[in-house]
């Protein structure tokens, strides 16, 4: 499993702050939910180490089956263990040495009880056996689960999307953010004339005498689950090698025969979103196992080495700017935004879903430091300030933890938006992009919690970030600069603020720029008369108003 700190990860297991459980009994969790998002007992005593999943894909049925080979390192002797699978579909046996063990089901959580010693340090397997009609999405992805769909000539186009849903929607597995698994092979069993396009490397294809086809694919990295995909299509190939900071990394395409052409010209966004990434964030994180863009029949999704492209071949969001500035329509805003999750979400991966924002803002922000490498800063601004728009301030963007619960969709664009205001913080955009390098490389292939994070900017950037991102994190209230202007004396305090909340703010007072320093209490600055013009710096994201 990727690394973590075991002091927290106790913390995870056995506790639960005092905070989420208020939110747990207004939101009323249930025990499935618990099962789902928590580190049971029947999960903490065992370390992921490979899976090999082997599934058969039969769209004219809309049925899947196969099995999963989970192998495991004991961290601790204990005789039960929890896989996760979702109904509909169903267990059909699980067989360690070849011996069938007992499963208890309990609604998507199966505890498979293991009749050889577990000793400590040991390396066992088991083998899962399933099949049955997975959930179909419904709006892929953001209810997944298979999407079974044709193309434009009447072939299966076939391919699963999960993150939020869980992996186990339709595969077996340990379905929890905490632990990756280090190393895995997928195969997939497809109809007769189409090919599965998964992670990692393709290393087999076997030709069965039906004229179906196993095509078998290696992934080397640690990979997060619902970063697992199978991508069935009619699909042609083309690829191109970018010399990346690491050296030669093999570029790889799957589109649908009928979109080659049109994708070689539009794919080209792929190697100057590589460009610009690893500038800002370092080497891509995968180069054992490729970079892949997959054609599927839904709008895309960031799935390790294997990201999925649904965008018509359009620039911006279907064709739309979000940010309503023009600059959304430099950029395919899918390239771009899930790719960029190859370093936040398949590199940095947060261990409880709750502090998804380390993934969805830091990408968010991606999109306009995209546009800062080839159209310059002011353009990155413009862009990001846009974007405030989408903003609701309805909850908090950290979720409630150990539940399988997500905070605020304002974890994208108030997420960027914070990120944007604390590189003004910084100043120095060098040492800007020397900190986000330096996450990449301090929390390479990890698991983390919002904490680490934190203590990670604040001790980068030298100031006590705790009030700063407990006000956007966990605050729906956005600061505002109050102020009045009279008898030659600018007046000026922060209202609607968190405990202790004293960030700094660049202000232009007659056409100067200066930094002014407000807490709580009002402060005094003096001016040379009653009617200066006074204007905040729209690059930080806060309001201001004048004291009636």
């Amino acid at each position: 499993m990727k690394k973590h700190n075991l002091l927290l990860l106790a913390f995870l297991i056995f506790t639960v702050s005092s905070y989420g459980q208020e939110l747990s009994e207004k939101n009323k969790f249930t025990h499935q939910d618990t099962l789902r998002g928590s580190i049971t007992p029947e999960r903490a005593w065992w370390d992921l180490t490979y899976y090999h999943l082997n599934v058969e894909v039969q769209p004219t049925e809309k049925f899947i089956s196969g099995q999963n080979i989970i192998q495991y390192t004991v961290l601790e002797p204990a005789n039960v263990l929890q896989i996760d699978l979702q109904a509909p579909l169903k267990i059909t046996k699980v067989t360690q040495d070849k011996e069938e063990l007992n499963v208890v089901n309990d609604g998507n959580a199966h505890f498979v009880t293991l009749l050889k010693p577990q000793d400590k340090g040991a390396v066992n397997q088991i083998i899962v056996h399933y099949e049955g009609h997975p959930k179909e999405a419904v709006r892929a992805p953001w209810d997944g689960g298979f999407s079974w769909k044709k193309d434009d000539n009447g072939n299966d186009f076939v391919a699963t999307s999960c993150q939020g849903l869980g992996a186990s929607v339709w595969w077996p597995c340990k379905d929890h953010m905490y632990d990756e698994v280090d190393s895995m092979d997928i195969s997939v069993k497809t109809p007769k004339g189409l090919m599965d396009v998964s992670n990692g490397r393709l290393t087999d294809t076997k030709i069965h005498t039906n004229g179906t086809k196993t095509y078998t694919w290696s992934v080397k990295n640690p990979i997060n689950n619902y970063g697992v995909n199978v991508n069935i299509g009619n699909y042609a190939h083309f690829s191109e090698v970018y010399q990346g900071e690491k050296g030669p990394l093999d570029m790889n395409y799957y589109v649908l025969k009928e979109n080659l052409e049109k994708a070689k010209v539009h794919f080209k966004d792929a190697p100057r979103m590589m460009k610009a990434f690893e500038h800002w964030f370092g080497p891509y994180p995968f180069y054992e196992d490729s970079f892949k863009l997959v054609e599927v029949p839904y709008l895309g999704m960031e799935h390790q080495s294997s990201v999925t492209y649904g965008n018509k071949y359009e620039n911006g969001y279907l064709g739309r700017d979000l940010s309503g500035t023009g600059w959304g329509l430099k950029f395919d805003f899918i390239i771009i935004h899930e790719a960029g999750h190859e370093w936040f979400a398949n590199n940095i991966t947060n261990i409880d879903i709750a502090d998804m924002w380390i993934h969805e803002s830091f990408t968010a922000y991606s999109e306009n430091l995209f546009l800062d490498y080839y159209y310059g800063k002011k353009a990155s601004a413009e862009y990001v300030i846009g974007t405030r728009n989408a903003i609701q301030n309805d909850k908090p963007i950290i979720g409630v933890y150990n539940v399988n619960h997500e905070g605020s969709g304002d974890m994208y664009y108030k997420g960027a938006n914070m990120l944007h205001t604390l590189r003004q913080l910084i100043e120095d955009d060098e040492k800007w992009r020397h900190i986000l390098r330096g996450m990449n490389k301090t929390f390479y292939h990890q698991t983390v919690n919002t904490q680490q994070i934190e203590t990670y900017l604040s001790k980068e950037t030298g100031i006590d970030l705790t009030a700063f991102f407990n006000q956007y994190l966990r605050d729906v209230r956005i600061p505002t600069l109050e102020y009045s202007i009279e008898n030659n004396t600018l007046k000026y305090r922060w209202t609607e603020i968190v405990d202790n909340f004293d960030m700094p703010i660049q202000v232009t007072i007659d056409k100067k720029e200066q930094w002014l320093y407000p807490t709580a209490a009002w402060k005094t600055l003096p001016v040379s008369y009653d009617k200066v013009d006074f204007e905040v710096d729209e690059d930080f994201y806060v309001y201001s108003k004048l004291k009636s």
